[in-house]
Parts: structure tokens; sequence; C-alpha cells
């Protein structure tokens, strides 16, 4: 899609009849539920801050109520500084989330799921709403523009729908018995638990709608009474040029010793927790040097204006490539004042611009902080780069107690004033990076002000499990396409601002996120994916791509010269679609769309469009998209036939002249969060997809009900050989292939069970071989189990 269809396509969201509700400041029919002045959390200063998490063990019905009140309350505020309709249905700037209708519509959605799930309540309340606000959207490349072409709901549906959840919410909190006086512990075992998981969802969403809200346009947005105010030092006037030492402190190194520690939350911790935080890990550091402070705004200027954001070799390949695409030549939040080349700045904090506070951490991604680091590794001569979560974790003070978790001692003004804390919103801005009480070690805000970037990508802890409320929550991003970040901002609250908080994001992401520098020779024992076989990096390489091309392209001859050899096999995303499309033709189903989820190099695609008039291939690898994208464009693409060692030879893949390549096109998506604008095809193909998957549920949730990806009528083909590893899936997420009380539980059975309940019948069923080549004399030999569902309802 271009960027002037989607300029025009998100425009038919905007109704024009909510001018005057949506006007700043907000009147009293803005608010669902309490207005801030009435809401827990209303402090003596005129504004909201959050309460501290609850104590699972302790906490009572009303202290439960006043958390929902104040989390629900606080998103509110937080959106009543949207102005006007445009500022809810406008997409980012980048196309890579939606617009703010679905993050203020997401967290009530989620509590009715969950609760549903749980057992809570049991039924849906929209399940419309309960579907496309169900899902957000992982941005995993910075160039997909192929969003936000959806209809969303009108404003007052969706405000009529918070309404609703709030209702629904208090009547769970006020009526379960399992938060009477006296209550035992509440654990992941119970299904409050999914009530404390609604809540914390909530305030995850609260500051990712922050960052959001920091990426609008400043005609958007305007600052609402009641939010934290910004710290005092953002009406000092600014110096230019900056000098260290004066306007912002100069970087100083500290060392810390080596040091046995134990990573990871212990289950009987009495608050809530993400699945990624539990599990244990024993990691030794060696010792190293680290950043007393964050690297604030004013040492990072040294590199602006050093010409970091021209100079290639500072970067990655993928960081400069992001730098190249977004066209940067300085942090995205610093705002020119000054003629071209002056380097002379102010900043652009969530709602205003104020001089630049050069002594404030710098907020920037994972891939500029990492250019930084490059860059003064080399104007110093030692090597600087970011720390470890280990080493991060050897900064802060010990943690025995719920008492030495400060997120669950006070609310975030009384963390602010008492204790030198800058989170759980006790200040509305980020604060100098020297003026909080530093830790046992030294070193100033470990938790607070903005988030750490990390070396470490993404990964669990030994032990760790999926939760069965939630079993896609983490584990789709370990991934290796996910780096680390510690510590918590300024406007995390909760959970997300405990000791055990461990959050990730992908490294082009904005997320109220800094840097601290380390020091040292050794890498700090940082946990890479990308080189021990993550998800996410085993279809990206080269010769994966060129097994996968000889799948979908090659003569049953190329496939399998051996004429002993199973050749019934080949070709087998021919066979997959063929099979769909005889299944479909028998059972008289039109053939408007099709959709091939898993669709790898686009083999079977290419085959659908025989039949189908428009055809969407769609898989997690960038390299099987741009692939398949070469083929639908040129017709052909080279590669290359593996047959021993080293040696191979050249092969060309063909699409069949015959075939009507414009009725194709590709993309990249995560199949376990789909698009919530794909729905109603007529036909889905699935193969040799879902043992791949961290969560088969979340796509076969997709696959009926509201938004379906498959229209009443229309058919869906599953095969799937039930290969599980917990490589790729975790063990609790598994269909079957596992004892339950010494009973097996099979894939099939379970798949049946799933689809019959969600309105599908089971019209087909067979088992379909496929070959894979990996060298001249090595196959794998596979057998799927095939099968072909029709959507009756």
């Amino acid at each position: 899609m271009t960027g002037d269809v989607m300029e025009e396509s998100w425009r038919q969201n905007l109704d024009g009849r909510f001018g005057e509700r949506l006007r700043v400041p907000r009147g009293p029919d803005w608010w669902t539920a309490l207005p801030p002045e009435r809401c827990p959390g209303w402090t003596a200063d005129g504004m909201l801050t959050s309460l501290p998490l609850p104590n699972l063990a302790s906490c009572t019905r009303a202290e439960v109520r006043a958390y929902f009140d104040n989390g629900w309350t606080l998103t509110e505020l937080l959106f009543s500084a949207l102005v006007g309709e445009e500022a809810f249905y406008r997409p980012p700037y980048h196309h890579l989330r939606h617009p703010m209708v679905f993050y203020y519509c997401h967290p009530p959605a989620l509590y009715v799921n969950k609760l549903r799930v749980a057992g809570l309540i049991a039924e849906p309340l929209n399940p419309y709403f309960e579907r496309i606000f169900e899902t957000g959207v992982d941005e995993m490349r910075w160039d997909d523009m192929s969003k936000n072409a959806m209809r969303w709901p009108a404003f007052d549906e969706a405000q009529d729908y918070r309404k609703a959840v709030y209702a629904l919410v208090c009547r769970v909190i006020d009526e379960h018995p399992g938060l009477a006086d006296g209550h035992p512990p509440i654990t992941q075992q119970d299904p409050l638990w999914a009530l404390f998981m609604g809540f914390e969802h909530e305030r995850i969403h609260l500051e990712t709608s922050s960052v959001l809200i920091h990426e609008l346009p400043l005609r958007l947005v305007r600052r609402p009474a009641g939010w934290a105010p910004l710290h005092p030092s953002a009406t000092r006037p600014s110096a230019f040029p900056p000098v260290a030492g004066r306007d912002y402190p100069e970087l100083e190194l500290l060392p810390v010793g080596a040091a046995s520690l134990r990573l990871g939350k212990p289950a009987d911790w009495p608050s809530y927790g993400w699945d990624n935080e539990y599990g244990s890990r024993r990691v030794d550091t060696q010792p190293f040097r680290a950043g007393r402070c964050l690297v604030t705004n004013g040492q990072f200027w040294e590199f602006v204006a050093a010409g970091g954001y021209r100079e290639q070799r500072w970067w990655s390949d993928t960081g400069w490539a992001w730098r190249t695409y977004r066209n940067l030549k300085w942090p995205t939040f610093w705002v020119p004042d000054g003629p071209a080349g002056s380097h002379q700045f102010r900043l652009r904090t969530l709602f205003e611009v104020i001089d630049m506070p050069w002594d404030w951490p710098a907020e920037v991604n994972w891939h500029e902080a990492s250019a930084y680091c490059a860059w003064l590794s080399a104007r110093d001569g030692v090597p600087c780069r970011l720390p470890s979560e280990a080493e991060h974790n050897a900064l802060r003070d010990p943690v025995g107690a719920a008492a030495d978790d400060p997120v669950m001692a006070a609310d975030g003004a009384t963390l602010l004033r008492e204790r030198g804390l800058n989170l759980n919103l006790g200040c509305g801005s980020s604060t100098p990076v020297a003026n909080g009480q530093p830790t046992a070690h030294g070193f100033h805000d470990v938790f607070g002000n903005v988030w750490q970037w990390l070396g470490d990508q993404f990964n669990p802890l030994p032990g760790a499990q999926v939760h069965p409320y939630y079993d896609d929550f983490s584990s789709p991003c370990y991934d290796g396409e996910h780096q680390m970040i510690l510590g918590g901002s300024w406007v995390s609250t909760g959970d997300e601002a405990s000791v055990w908080s461990r959050f990730h994001f992908r490294p082009h992401f904005f997320q109220h996120a800094g840097f601290r520098v380390v020091q040292a020779a050794h890498d700090g024992g940082a946990v890479t994916l990308d080189a021990t076989g993550a998800r996410g990096k085993v279809y990206e390489s080269a010769e994966v791509t060129n097994e996968y091309l000889l799948l979908h392209y090659g003569s049953a001859e190329e496939q399998m010269p051996w004429a002993s050899g199973p050749r019934d096999a080949c070709q087998f995303p021919q066979r997959s679609a063929r099979w769909l499309i005889d299944g479909a033709r028998e059972l008289g189903v039109t053939t408007g769309r099709a959709l091939d989820v898993g669709c790898a190099v686009g083999g079977a695609c290419f085959e659908l469009a025989r039949t189908y008039g428009e055809v969407l291939g769609v898989d997690l690898s960038r390299a099987f998209i741009d692939a398949a994208t070469a083929l639908q464009r040129d017709g052909a693409l080279d590669y290359a036939c593996r047959d021993e060692g080293d040696l191979g030879h050249p092969l060309r893949a063909h699409v069949d002249p015959a075939i009507d390549r414009t009725r194709v096109s590709f993309r990249q998506a995560d199949a376990c969060s789909l698009p919530a604008e794909l729905m109603d095809y007529d036909a889905i193909l699935l193969a040799n997809l879902l043992c791949r998957l961290p969560s088969p549920k979340s796509l076969l949730g997709r696959l009926g009900g509201p938004c379906g990806l498959v229209r009443v009528g229309g058919v869906v083909a599953i095969l799937s050989p039930y290969t599980w590893m917990e490589q790729f899936t975790p063990r609790g997420a598994w269909l079957g292939g596992y004892l339950d009380s010494e009973r097996p539980v099979r894939s099939g059975d379970a798949l049946k069970s799933l689809l019959t309940a969600d309105g599908f019948e089971l019209r087909r069923e067979t088992e379909l071989p496929l070959v894979i080549r990996e060298h001249a004399r090595k196959y794998q030999y596979i057998v799927t189990h095939a099968m072909l569902w029709q959507r009756v309802r």
C-alpha cells in the first residue's frame, strides 16, 4: 500500500460527531469511572500518582479496587490529552503501531478475555471488540507500511465499551470470595491471577500509550490537569554549547568487583509477575567499570556534533539501515533550534517542547545506544559497550523481602520525594541523572528515570514456564530479535517498576529508554540467541532460504535425484495448495481470496493463484518474504542447491508463466499476532506451521469468531507433522505429544476439539508426505496430518 493510499485510508474513521466530547480540557462525560480528583492516588499537590503494587498475601478487597481504579483513571487521564478525533485515529508517523483508539480499548478487551480464560466470567461482553482489540502489533520491520487500513469503531462505541468493562471488572472485585478478609495468598494457580494480569497489562499500555503520544504532532496533544508535572529542572534556560562538568556531568566510571548473583523472581514472591520474571539463573560476573550515571543529553550531543549519525562505522548493519531509512541526524525527540549544522536543539517531552536539559538522560533506541558506545570506544581507546543483565543486577542493592521492592512500599510521589526514585509516576518527565539517591555501590538511576538498554537479547530464565492464561506473552519474543531493557522509567508503574521486571523491545523501538556505559574487555556474559538457533533466526540464513526455494520450486528430480527415493513426496507446497483447492471445489466454496500463513518462499501462494483471485502470503522470516517478493516481481530467482559440504550447483526458481503473479502479494507478519484487518478469507492454508509457533492457539483462535480469518462457509487446510520442540514452542503451549495424568494427549485430537468448539466442521482428512533435501545424500522425510475444515458458524 502506498503512503498516499494509507494517508487516506485512516481518514475513513473520522466521524465528525465528537468535537464537543473530545474538546480539551475534557468535560465530565469523558470519564467512564472515577475522575482524577476522586480517584485513589490523588495527591494534595493536585496530581494523580500511581499507587503501590499490591501485596498478594495481604491485599484487601478495598486495596484491590483502589489499585484497579487508579490504573483505569490514569489511562483516561493520559488519553484526555488527545485533541479531537484525529488524535485517536491518526496512525503514528512510522505506521508501525495501531492508532490510539486501539490502545484506548485494548486493555479492557484483555480484561474480558483473560477473565473468561480463568473462568471468572462466563461470556464475552462484545465478541467483535474482544477480537479486534485483542492483539497489538510487534513492529518487526521499521519499513513495514502495510498497517492501519482497517475501519475502527466510532469513539462513542469505544467509550461505551470501556464503561461496560469497568462495571464488569468491579463486579468481579466486589463479589469474588477470594478477596474476602483473611484470604490466602493469591498465587499463579489462582483464577484471580487473571485479574491482576489485567491490572498489570493495563499499566504496561499506560506506558506504551505515553510513548505513542510522545510521537504524535504537538497540535494533537495538550497537557491535562492532574497529570504529573515536569521536573522543576525543565524550566532552566539551556546553555549552548553545553559544557561537560557545568551543564551535564562528565562521564565517570566506577569499578565493580566480581560477584556471584542469582537472577529470577522467587515463585512465592507476594506480587504479580509475568512469566519471564520467574525461573532462576546463577551468574558469576567479572570485574568491570560502569557509568556512575546514565548517559546524558549532553554526552550524547558530543556524539551528534562529532558526526556520529553520518559515519557508518559506528553502527551495526541493521542499525545503519534503520538510520538511513529514517534519515536521522540526531535523536528522534530532539528538535532543531538553529541553522543546519549548528547542533542546537530543544527537547520534545510528552506534551511540550522545552529548552534542552543537558543533564537529563538521552532517550534513544538500542541502535543509537550501541553506536554511541562504539564511537566512545574509539574516542577513548578503551572498549565500551552496553551492560549485560547480570552486570545491571550487580549495580543494585540487595533484595530480601517485599519491603525491599520500593514499588510495593510506596506510591510514586512518595518514592520521588523520600527515596529519590523517579518511577511509578511520581514525576511527569525525566530528572537530572545525578538527582536521585545512589545505590550502595554509588550508581544513580539503577531504577527509574528511563529504561536501560542491555547487551542481552530477551531470553527465558531456566525453569521459566508460560502461564496458561497468557501463553504468548513472552515466548514469541525469545527470537533473537528483541533486546532487553531493565530498570523502568518515570512512567513505569506497578510490576514494570518492580525490581523483578524484565522487559524487551525491538532495537529500533522507543520506550522512554536510555543507557549506561560499561567499560570492559569481556562481554559481561550477555545472553544472545541469534547465534544459538533462536526461533527468529533459524529461517533467515541463505542456506535455509536456498533449501526452501528448492522445496517450493525444484522439480521432483531436482529435489530427489535418486530414483529409489520418494518422489511422490516432492513439491509439497503445490500439492498442499491443490489439496485445499480440490476440497474447496467439492464443497462449492467461492474462490475470491486466499491466505497462506507461513508461506515461506511462496510456492503454495502461486499455486493458489491459479484458482483464487487474490492471494496473500505471510511469514515471519524476512529472508523468505524477500525471496517470495522477488519471484512475484520478476518471475524467477537464482539460488544454490547443496550437494556435499561446501559443494553445490546453481538452480533457478521459476513461477509458471501461466500464473497471474499480480494476484499474489507477500507480507512479513507473525502468525501468532496477525493484523486485525486480515479477515473473511475464502480459504486459509496452514502448512507445516503449527509446531513451529510459540503459541499455536493464538493462531487457531484467530480462525473463527468475529473478524475471523475464515469467513462463514470458507475453509482452512491444516497440515502438520506435530514435531513439537521447545526451541520453537514452550512445552506448556504444545497442542499434544504429552501425558496428562498418564493419559496421552494427541495433537490431532486437540485440534479437532478446538476447531469444533469454534464453529468448524471437518470435511477431509488424509496423510500428506513431504521430503526436504539437505544435500545430495541426506533428506528429511515428513508425513503431515492433513485436515480440511469448513467454518459453519
